[in-house]
């Protein structure tokens, strides 16, 4: 069974941005330090084109060979007009929305997101999912998360998006570990208690 590990960014009082999605106030707190971290323990998380300007290109993907990411999530880099942000992994897109395709290495699920992850998680061999995002998704694929990846940034939004977006079960998980840097950020891992 392949695992499902949400890997999210978050603020102080877990918004993964504020009222409009927007997250660029957690990204000024990417310094040399915390992206040499993010290269060495998570390279798959960096979009194709972070690691061809950071010269991270030729790293293996240890975690995950898979993302799934919401309608929202994927906007941001269609704005920059890249249709294809992790070509290093297989892409998924779930919008009820959006149709077509825009890149041949991006499929679009458009229903059942829920089912069609377990089967993804069914299958045999590789290595696990990478939840990106954003809160509707994670709020969709709730029961199927194994795994909490959560970088919590140094900053107070006050209001925004949550991390799930729906969700009104109780979920117990375990503290696996915890990693702090000079800029103030902590990446803490967390394991579904089933």
């Amino acid at each position: 069974m392949r695992k499902l590990t949400y890997y999210i960014a978050c603020s102080l009082d877990g918004f993964i941005g504020d009222p409009t999605g927007d997250a660029t106030a957690m990204m000024s707190y990417v310094d040399e330090e915390f992206l040499a971290y993010l290269a060495e323990e998570f390279p798959e998380t960096l979009p194709t084109h972070v690691r061809r300007a950071t010269g991270n290109d030729h790293l293996a993907n240890k975690h995950y060979d898979t993302i799934i990411q919401g309608r929202g999530s994927y906007d941001l880099a269609l704005q920059e007009g890249i249709t294809s942000p992790y070509a290093h992994m297989r892409q998924y897109v779930a919008s009820s929305t959006l149709k077509e395709s825009p890149d041949p290495d991006v499929e679009i699920i458009g229903s059942d997101v829920l089912g069609w992850m377990r089967e993804l998680k069914a299958e045999e061999g590789g290595l696990g999912i990478y939840l990106c995002g954003g809160a509707r998704i994670a709020g969709e694929l709730f029961p199927e998360v194994d795994e909490l990846v959560i970088k919590t940034y140094p900053v107070v939004y006050g209001s925004g998006m949550p991390m799930f977006g729906g969700v009104t079960d109780l979920a117990a998980f375990t503290l696996g570990s915890v990693r702090g840097f000079g800029n103030g950020v902590l990446v803490r891992t967390y394991t579904r208690k089933r």
